[in-house]
C-alpha cells in the first residue's frame, strides 16, 4: 500500500511539472495572417529558424482577409496577428484586448489600371499622374462605355476598401454616392488580382506581389495612385498580440516582437536573403522566386516596424470609417498600441 501512494504521489508531481513548463518551452502560438508581402517579417521568422531557437512554437495561420482574420481573433481561435491594422479597432470595439507591438510595412497598397481605363489617362510618366486627371478619366470612361468603371478592393471593413474609398473622396473629390462615378468590387485578396489580369475589373487595389505579376503579364498596367498618394506613411501590415501582458502571453511576447523587428531589418536590407522564405510562403508553386526577389526589392523601403508612424495614418482613417458610417463610433486610437513593450524592444 505504502508503495502504491509513493507511486501515486510521483505520478502527481510529474502531472504538476508539466502544468509548470513556461509558455516559451513548446506552448503552441498560433499567428494569423494574410498572405501578401507585408507579412514577410513572419516568414523570414519563421523560415530562418529563428523562433524555434528561441523555443517559440509558431503555428501560422492563412486567411484571405482582415476581418476574416478578426473573426478568428475575436473568438480566441489566434494569440497574434499579422495583416491591416483597421479592422484591429473593430476587434477591440468588440471586447478584444488586442495591442499593436511593431508596425511591419507602410504605404502597401496601390491603385493600377488597364484596359479603357488606362488608356484614357495623360500619356504622362506613370505614378505622376494628378488626381485631377483621375477624376476626368473616371469621368471619359463612364461617357464611352456606359458604365461606371469597375475597382476590386477587398471586403468592406478591410484596409483595401477603406482606403480606396477614402483615396477616392478626399484626394480624388468624387462626390458620395460614389456608385455614380466608380462601382467598387469587394472580393478577396487573390481575386482581386485574378478579375484585374482577366480584365472583369478595370482596376483594382492591389500590393505586392501582385503588383509585379500584373505588371509583367500586362505591361500596359497604369498606376492611377501610388501608396504615398493614397496616404503618406499610409498603415499597413503591423504584428498585434492578444493580451501581451497577461502572464500566460508575457513569456513570449516580447521575444516573438523581436524577432519581427529583426526580420523586418532583414527585408529592408537585404531582401534578397529573404526571398527563398517569401517564395515558399506566397509562391504556391506559381510565383518564381525570381518574381518575389523583384516585389521585394521593390517594396524595400517600406519594410518599416516603428509603429509611431502609422499612429496618425490610423485615426485618420478610423475617423473616415465613422463619417462614412462604418464605425458606430471611433476607438481611442492611442490604446490599441503598445509602445512601452515597442520600447523595450528597441532596447
Amino acid at each position: 500500500m505504502k508503495r502504491l501512494f509513493s507511486r501515486l504521489a510521483l505520478l502527481g508531481a510529474v502531472a504538476l511539472s508539466a502544468f509548470a513548463v513556461p509558455a516559451n518551452a513548446g506552448t503552441p502560438i498560433k499567428v494569423g495572417y494574410i498572405p501578401v508581402l507585408g507579412s514577410s517579417a513572419l516568414f523570414v521568422v519563421d523560415g530562418e529558424g529563428w523562433a524555434k531557437s528561441a523555443g517559440l512554437d509558431l503555428q501560422l495561420v492563412r486567411f484571405t482577409s482582415g476581418p476574416q482574420a478578426i473573426q478568428a481573433l475575436v473568438s480566441g481561435r489566434i494569440d497574434a496577428y499579422v495583416a491591416g491594422v483597421l479592422p484591429l479597432l473593430q476587434a477591440r470595439a468588440h471586447g478584444a484586448d488586442v495591442k499593436v507591438v511593431t508596425a511591419a510595412s507602410v504605404e502597401e497598397l496601390e491603385v493600377v489600371a488597364r484596359g479603357k481605363l488606362a488608356e484614357a489617362l495623360p500619356k504622362q510618366q506613370d505614378g505622376d499622374v494628378p488626381v485631377s486627371a483621375v477624376k476626368t478619366a473616371f469621368d471619359s470612361f463612364k461617357a464611352q462605355q456606359s458604365r461606371p468603371p469597375r475597382v476590386a478592393a477587398q471586403p468592406a471593413g478591410s484596409v483595401p476598401d477603406t482606403l480606396l474609398r477614402y483615396w477616392l473622396q478626399k484626394r480624388v473629390n468624387i462626390p458620395t454616392p460614389l456608385a455614380n462615378t466608380v462601382s467598387i468590387v469587394g472580393v478577396d485578396i487573390d481575386a482581386a488580382q485574378q478579375a484585374f489580369l482577366a480584365g472583369a475589373v478595370d482596376a483594382a487595389v492591389l500590393r505586392e506581389p501582385a503588383l509585379t505579376v500584373v505588371r509583367s503579364r500586362l505591361p500596359e498596367t497604369r498606376t492611377l495612385a501610388t501608396g504615398h498618394d493614397l496616404l503618406p506613411d499610409q498603415p499597413g501590415s503591423v504584428l498585434a498580440i492578444v493580451k501581451p501582458e497577461a502572464p500566460e502571453h508575457q513569456a513570449w511576447s516580447q521575444k516573438l516582437a523581436e524577432l519581427f523587428v529583426k526580420a523586418t531589418t532583414l527585408l529592408a536590407t537585404q531582401p534578397d536573403e529573404a526571398a527563398p522564405f517569401v517564395t515558399k510562403a506566397l509562391g504556391g508553386g506559381i510565383l518564381s522566386e525570381e518574381t518575389l526577389k523583384k516585389a521585394l526589392e521593390h517594396s524595400a523601403s517600406r519594410f518599416v516596424s516603428d509603429p509611431t508612424r502609422i499612429v496618425e495614418g490610423v485615426r485618420q482613417l478610423q475617423d473616415f470609417e465613422v463619417e462614412q458610417g462604418l464605425l458606430r463610433k471611433a476607438q481611442p486610437v492611442d490604446d490599441l498600441f503598445d509602445l512601452d513593450l515597442w520600447r523595450r524592444v528597441k532596447q
